[in-house]
């Protein structure tokens, strides 16, 4: 069946309670459950995984916070960080109304990004 079931609880709670499926104008599918009992849990805003089976069960599943990579070297609109998967990534980012500077200022910060680079090589050998 779904494997979060098979995970233990650290704390669980049932309620009865009435669910509405629905579908926006835009395509979006919403669910909204209203709880028949009176209860008091902490509110949580959280990204889920929500899956609605054909016999009308729901589950939701709280993904898990997106890790971010760490920038090793950063300027004024640039960054270089190592990702998780091995690779390096030069991320550039410049307001569409300075086009005009933008191939000037890319080459300049890659180019400062680079000497950071060599300078740590050296560094370190």
């Amino acid at each position: 069946m779904n494997k979060n079931k098979k995970q233990a609880y650290k704390r669980q709670v049932t309620l009865e309670g009435m669910m509405t499926f629905s579908m926006l104008e835009t395509g979006l599918h919403i669910a909204d459950f209203e709880c028949c009992e009176d209860v008091e849990l902490e509110s949580l805003i959280t990204r889920c995984k929500m899956q609605r089976m054909r016999d009308g069960n729901v589950y939701l599943t709280e993904l898990p916070k997106r890790k971010r990579n760490k920038p090793m070297f950063r300027d004024d609109n640039c960054s270089l960080s190592l990702g998780k998967d091995g690779k390096y990534y030069f991320v550039f980012s410049m307001p569409e109304q300075l086009l005009d500077e933008l191939p000037k200022e890319l080459v300049r910060q890659a180019s400062a990004i680079a000497q950071k680079v060599i300078r740590t090589l050296i560094d370190n050998h």
